[in-house]
């Protein structure tokens, strides 16, 4: 899993590099716990072992990762090349 989340960013930003002469951009939005019909499956234990670890003690929303593909795809992200894009309520800052 980590390997395939690698080569995705590796991806992004060698596009990043070679197309954006031509104006095309692209970038990978890394999202952390999202409530999902698969997290809904974790025990209140294991749901709250991993809150501990969230800054903002929730799980993201589908929506909220939407929001971040929804702007990548925008007009007001059209110098925006080559990132990753954080969804995890502040997770990967490695707390």
């Amino acid at each position: 899993y980590a390997a395939s989340k690698a080569g995705l960013i590796g991806l992004a930003r060698s596009i990043a590099r070679e197309l954006g002469s031509r104006s095309i951009t692209a970038n990978v939005i890394a999202p952390g716990f999202i409530d999902t019909d698969m997290t809904a499956e974790l025990s209140d234990a294991r749901r709250s072992e991993i809150l501990v670890n969230v800054p903002l003690k929730r799980y993201g929303s589908a929506a909220e990762v939407a929001g971040a593909a929804l702007y990548l795809a925008s007009e007001a992200a059209g110098y925006v090349s080559g990132a990753v894009l954080p969804v995890d309520g502040g997770l990967g800052m490695g707390f």
